[in-house]
C-alpha cells in the first residue's frame, strides 16, 4: 500500500508542479487555449495521443470489445493508429493550422463562423460542443471506480474529486501548455505501463502462445460465434460487420471531435508536423493496440466476480480482475497509467469546453468588448464549473446522462467531421450543406437513442459519420454556392509563397 501512495503522491505534485511552472504561457488568450500557437511535435502528438486515449479505453472498451471480438480486437488498436492517428495528421493536420491561423480562429466553432460567414453556425456548434462534451468529460472517471476499489479499497468519490481538484490546478495555471507538458508525462507513464502490464498478464499465464493456445479452446458462446470452433482466436474474430463499426467510430471519429482538432492550431511549423504524425502514430499503436491486445485474452479470465446478480457480464470489471493478481508495484503502475489517461483527456476537455463557452458564446454576445484578462479569467471559471458538474454526473449518474456518455463521441464527430474536413478542402461546401451536417449528425444519434433503430449505439455514431460525409456534400450541390470572392479569399492561405531550406526541397 504504500509503494502505491507514495506513487499517487509523487504523480499528483507533478502534475501541481508544471502548471505553476506553465504560467508564463497563458498571460494572453492565444496562450492559455492554444500555447501561442508553437508547441513542438513531441508535446502536440502526445497531448494528441493522449486526449485520444482514456480510462474508458483502458478499462471499459477493452474489457468489452475483447470479450466480445477476442483477439480480433487488436484490429480496433490497428484502427486507431492508421486511421485515427497517422491519416488524421496527414489529411487534416497541415491544412487545419494554415487555415485556422489565417481566419484568427481559436476553437472549433470559431472556424465554422470564420469559414462559412454565419454567426448562427457558431453558435450552433458552441451549443453541440457543450452538451456533449459534459457527459463525455463525465465518462472519463468511469474507468477508475473499480480499479481505486482493487487497489486501494477506498471509496471512489475520494479518487474522482482529487483528480478533478489537481486538474482543475494545473490547467487553470497553466493552460494548453500545461495541458500539453503533463500529456507528455502521463503519455510516458502510459507507454511504460501498458509493455509491463500486458508482460505481467501474459506471462501469468504461460506466455504467449500458451495464451493463445488457451483462447482458441475456450468454449464457444453460441449466441456470439453461432458455434464457429476457435472464434476468439480467428483473424476477423466472431463478430466481424460490428468490429468493423467499432473501428469506424473510434478512429474516424477523432477527425471530428474538437478536443482532438485543437491540437492541429497549436502545432509550431512542417517540421513538427512531419514528426507528430510518426510519434502521434506509434504511440497509438503501442497504447490503444496494447490495450485492445490486452483485453482480447478477457475470456481466460472468466471469473464469477465479473457477473452481476442477473448473470450479466460486467465488462467494466474486467481488465481489473485481471489485473487484481499482478504484483503490488505493477498495481501502482496500473493506477496511474490510468490515472494518467483520465486526467489527460479531462484537462483537454475542459480547456475545450471552456475556451469554446468563452469565446464563441459569451464574448461579444453575452458580454461585449471582452478584454483578453477578463475572458482569461471567465475561462478559468468555467474550467471549474465543468469540472464541478463532470463530478456531480459521475458520482451518481442518471440512466439518461449514461446513455448520452455513449452517443457523444458519435454526436460530435457525426455533425461536425463532415463540415470541418469538407471546409478545409473543398471551396463549395455552403452554409445549408453545414446545416444539414450538423442536424444528420446530431439528429441521428439522439433518434437512435430514444427510438433504437439501430442497436448498437457504437453503429449509429459510425453511421451518424457516414451519413454526414454524404449528406453535406450533396446538399451543398442543390444549394446557392458561397460567395466566391470571400471563398477565394479564405483558400489563398494555401498559396502563399514561402522560402523553405534545401533539405525540405530539391526544387531549382
Amino acid at each position: 500500500m504504500g509503494i502505491k501512495i507514495i506513487l499517487l503522491v509523487v504523480f499528483f505534485a507533478v502534475m501541481a508542479g508544471v502548471g505553476i511552472y506553465s504560467r508564463r504561457h497563458a498571460t494572453s488568450v492565444d496562450g492559455f487555449v492554444l500555447g501561442g500557437r508553437s508547441v513542438g511535435p513531441w508535446l502536440t502528438a502526445f497531448a494528441y495521443g493522449t486526449s485520444y486515449f482514456s480510462a474508458v479505453v483502458f478499462v471499459g472498451y477493452a474489457g468489452q470489445f475483447g470479450w466480445k471480438y477476442g483477439i480480433a480486437s487488436t484490429w480496433i488498436g490497428i484502427g486507431n493508429a492508421v486511421i485515427g492517428s497517422l491519416l488524421a495528421w496527414v489529411v487534416l493536420g497541415r491544412r487545419t493550422k494554415i487555415m485556422t491561423q489565417h481566419l484568427g480562429s481559436k476553437t472549433m466553432p470559431d472556424f465554422f463562423g470564420q469559414r462559412y460567414g454565419s454567426k448562427a453556425l457558431k453558435i450552433a456548434a458552441s451549443v453541440i460542443v457543450f452538451v456533449f462534451l459534459i457527459p463525455y468529460t463525465a465518462s472519463v472517471y468511469n474507468g477508475l471506480s473499480r480499479l481505486f476499489e482493487m487497489a486501494f479499497n477506498i471509496p471512489y468519490s475520494w479518487c474522482v474529486i482529487a483528480m478533478a481538484v489537481f486538474t482543475a490546478v494545473y490547467v487553470i495555471l497553466g493552460g494548453y501548455m500545461a495541458t500539453a507538458i503533463n500529456d507528455f508525462i502521463q503519455g510516458i507513464i502510459m507507454l511504460v505501463g501498458i509493455v509491463a502490464v500486458i508482460a505481467a498478464v501474459l506471462s501469468g499465464q504461460g506466455g504467449f502462445m500458451n495464451a493463445i493456445s488457451e483462447m482458441a479452446q475456450t468454449p464457444s458462446d453460441v449466441a456470439v460465434t453461432q458455434g464457429q470452433p476457435g472464434a476468439f482466436t480467428s483473424f476477423f474474430g466472431p463478430d466481424p460487420l460490428n468490429l468493423l463499426g467499432v473501428v469506424i467510430l473510434t478512429s474516424l471519429g477523432t477527425w471530428g471531435l474538437p478536443q482532438m482538432i485543437g491540437k492541429f492550431y497549436a502545432i509550431r511549423d512542417e517540421k513538427s508536423i512531419n514528426t507528430g504524425t510518426v510519434i502521434s502514430t506509434l504511440f497509438a499503436v503501442v497504447v490503444s493496440g496494447g490495450c485492445y491486445f490486452l483485453g482480447g485474452f478477457a475470456r481466460l479470465f472468466d471469473s464469477p466476480s465479473i457477473y452481476d446478480d442477473v448473470g450479466n457480464v460486467v465488462y467494466d470489471s474486467i481488465i481489473p480482475y485481471m489485473l487484481s493478481a499482478l504484483p503490488d508495484i505493477l498495481i501502482g503502475i496500473v493506477v496511474v497509467l490510468v490515472l494518467s489517461a483520465s486526467m489527460s483527456t479531462l484537462s483537454s476537455l475542459v480547456l475545450t469546453s471552456s475556451s469554446t463557452m468563452t469565446l464563441d458564446l459569451i464574448k461579444d454576445n453575452v458580454m461585449k468588448n471582452m478584454s483578453e484578462k477578463k475572458q482569461i479569467v471567465t475561462m478559468q471559471i468555467l474550467i471549474v464549473f465543468f469540472l464541478v458538474v463532470s463530478v456531480v454526473i459521475a458520482l451518481d449518474p442518471p440512466t439518461f446522462i449514461a446513455q448520452l456518455m455513449g452517443i457523444s463521441w458519435g454526436a460530435l464527430a457525426g455533425a461536425f467531421l463532415a463540415p470541418f474536413m469538407y471546409g478545409l478542402y473543398w471551396k463549395g461546401v455552403t452554409r445549408v450543406g453545414v446545416w444539414a451536417g450538423f442536424i444528420a449528425g446530431v439528429g441521428l444519434t439522439v433518434a437512435n437513442m430514444f427510438v433504437g433503430f439501430i442497436e448498437s449505439p457504437i453503429n449509429a455514431g459510425a453511421a451518424a459519420m457516414i451519413a454526414g460525409l454524404i449528406v453535406v456534400p450533396a446538399v451543398s450541390f442543390l444549394t446557392p454556392k458561397p460567395d466566391k470572392k470571400k471563398t477565394e479569399e479564405i483558400f489563398e492561405c494555401y498559396d502563399e509563397k514561402v522560402t523553405i531550406s534545401r533539405k525540405r526541397s530539391l526544387q531549382e
